[in-house]
């Protein structure tokens, strides 16, 4: 194996098999430095399988890997332990291996030492300085504290006291400590919210360590990836540039694979007719034609056919009435914390909300009270006529782990009706790639990915005209996830969508509920990239007047005890004209919408009025921030 100067990795005709089937066929992988590898593939293909064998922790069956001496290789795992007893410190310490834990130890005891002052603690604590002195640790003990600070991480914080997202950060530090020279990361983004996944991203993008991540996050991929690496049928393929390059020229690959394949079958087929001619034919037979067959069988019997992709289909029914929920006013609590904080929206039919917020800021509760399995504290919720709800939830609760997954979606009946038309179950469910064998398979035996195609399967079993689904995309594979994304923009009902994908936003939904802190949940029209436009272009504004409020009066900075300018109190008594006409406009278009006859209309003038109403609440929101930062210089 030759390996460049450059090469941090080298992976040589490497092969591993845990069915009939192998993972990966005799792969070949190179990887050098300051590269951003993304690895991509189905759920179940040996995507992790792989990662662990770069690293070391699994043996292929055969193969060669070659890493470059002395190489510094870190993995973020895919899931984190259960539970894990210690501090941040601690569990970040553990990347150190034998250093780390005379670092742990010495840390847990100065905190220790902080309260008490016991001459065996004392005297234990000059062992562990001396042992790290030997190991040359102090300065490893540098740099975790570095990182900790550098990830915003309470080193004394009990791992278990942390949300799914600071976990995930934490298990970061731990592969960072080491320095590594090469970083595995597999699904990084799961269970971060998106402001999360941002700072992942401006980190990783800002590294000086070459990267090969796996992850199902199409926006994550196009800003981070040098080069994308598909496994496929146990073999891997490289493609330069970003994920739309890979798309088509992968496509092209599967056409011209077809091609491929159907001279080779007819050149087979004629060459089976010709040995089954009988007598005559066995008379003139050539030996080395005969040969020739019997290796064009083999070569057939070798091939992997590609894959079959899902198929799934939404179960639909009668329409909705045009109202589906009105909130007025809701405002509600945990504890002391305010979640949702006087918030009014009319969700008509055909709408698609999209709903953005950090991990714990209330999502899950707002969709719980519009749907009515939770009393707001405050505020009243109308929901319309004829409403057939389908939940997906993102916590599997309603997934019976005992039963199988022919058990959890067929409820006792051999066949399943979707769309007027009845289909067996066994083949509903090979839609969503669950065959026969795995249909009789205990859910509790699924992986994550499984489990959430048994999800969308129970979902789309079920006739709805309302569509909820909190979090879908977690462990599904881009070539699901792209499906089901293709499925959703054609239905016809109304859709309430938490999730924290923002390519997946960006093309299904018309509107986003943005939780913004302290209870505050504002709609912006549009997807995730629109509301990050909404939310620059506000801040441009409140930037550029106040710059002007600063020239206006002579200063650098405008201390908030000065007056307005003459300038501002101008646009201030615009305002007040501006914002109460607005608020007459949108006081008259909720009446109109209110009136049942209005909806005699026809379909193109009751969805211009209820975009209308959409844009006037926009243009009020931001007049009444405006208003809001002139009024604070009159203080």
């Amino acid at each position: 194996m030759v390996c460049s100067v450059d090469n941090l990795i080298a992976v040589d005709n490497v092969s591993l098999a845990y069915g009939l089937e192998p993972l990966l066929d005799k792969v070949k992988l190179q990887i050098t430095s300051a590269e951003r590898v993304c690895l991509i593939g189905r759920n179940g293909t040996g995507k992790s399988s792989l990662l662990k064998i770069i690293d070391g922790s699994l043996q292929p069956d055969s193969g060669n890997i070659w890493r470059k001496p002395n190489l510094r290789i870190a993995r973020l795992e895919q899931e984190l332990p259960q539970k894990i007893p210690n501090t941040v410190y601690e569990y970040v310490a553990t990347g150190l291996s034998e250093v780390g834990q005379l670092l742990a130890a010495y840390h847990t005891l100065t905190q220790h030492l902080s309260h008490t002052h016991d001459k065996k603690d004392l005297l234990k604590l000059e062992q562990l300085q001396n042992s790290i002195d030997l190991n040359h640790g102090w300065e490893l003990e540098q740099n975790i504290k570095n990182v900790l600070d550098r990830l915003d991480l309470d080193a004394d914080k009990p791992m278990d006291e942390l949300s799914g997202g600071w976990q995930r950060r934490a298990a970061l530090a731990k592969a960072l400590v080491v320095t590594p020279e090469l970083l595995l990361l597999d699904e990084p983004t799961n269970h971060l919210d998106i402001d999360a996944i941002q700072w992942l991203e401006e980190q990783l993008l800002n590294c000086n360590f070459s990267l090969l991540f796996i992850t199902h996050d199409r926006s994550l991929l196009q800003h981070l990836a040098t080069r994308i690496i598909e496994l496929d049928r146990g073999q891997l393929t490289s493609w330069p540039g970003g994920y739309e390059n890979f798309l088509r020229r992968k496509d092209e690959m599967l056409q011209a694979e077809a091609r491929q394949n159907i001279l080779f079958d007819k050149k087979l087929a004629e060459e089976e007719v010709w040995i089954r001619q009988g007598i005559k034919a066995r008379r003139t037979r050539n030996e080395g034609r005969v040969r020739a067959l019997k290796a064009l069988r083999i070569e057939r019997s070798k091939r992997r056919e590609v894959e079959k992709r899902a198929s799934f289909d939404i179960n639909t029914v009668n329409r909705s009435g045009q109202l589906v929920v009105e909130a007025k006013n809701i405002s509600h609590n945990f504890g002391k914390q305010q979640v949702i904080k006087d918030f009014s929206i009319r969700i008509m039919r055909g709408d698609r909300v999209g709903l953005i917020g950090a991990n714990g800021s209330g999502k899950t509760t707002l969709l719980n009270i519009l749907l009515g399995r939770q009393i707001p504290e405050h505020g009243t919720i109308t929901r319309g006529t004829w409403l057939d709800i389908a939940y997906f939830d993102q916590l599997r609760q309603t997934l019976d782990l005992e039963k199988t997954v022919l058990g959890n979606v067929a409820h006792g009946s051999e066949f399943i009706e979707v769309n007027g038309k009845q289909r067996h179950i066994i083949s509903y469910l090979e839609d969503f790639l669950f065959s026969a064998k795995r249909a009789l398979t205990p859910v509790k035996a699924l992986s994550g990915g499984e489990c959430n195609r048994l999800l969308l399967a129970r979902l789309f079993s079920r006739p709805a005209n309302l569509l909820v689904l909190d979090e879908p995309t977690n462990d599904l594979d881009i070539e699901t996830l792209e499906l089901l994304e293709e499925l959703l923009s054609k239905f016809k009902g109304t859709l309430l969508l938490v999730s924290h994908d923002r390519t997946f936003l960006d093309n299904i939904v018309t509107s986003v509920l943005v939780f913004e802190g302290n209870g505050r949940v504002v709609e912006y029209i549009g997807g995730y990239h629109d509301w990050q436009m909404h939310t620059k272009h506000l801040s441009k504004t409140q930037i550029a007047a106040k710059k002007i409020s600063q020239q206006s009066i002579g200063i650098a900075a405008a201390p908030q005890n000065k007056k307005p300018s003459y300038k501002d109190q101008r646009e201030l008594t615009e305002l007040l004209r501006q914002i109460a006409r607005l608020e007459t406009e949108k006081t008259e278009l909720e009446s109109l919408l209110a009136n049942p006859e209005f909806y005699k209309n026809t379909a193109d003038i009751i969805r211009q009025n209820s975009e209308k109403l959409k844009k006037l609440e926009s243009n009020l929101r931001y007049a009444y921030l405006r208003w809001e930062e002139l009024e604070s210089k009159q203080k």
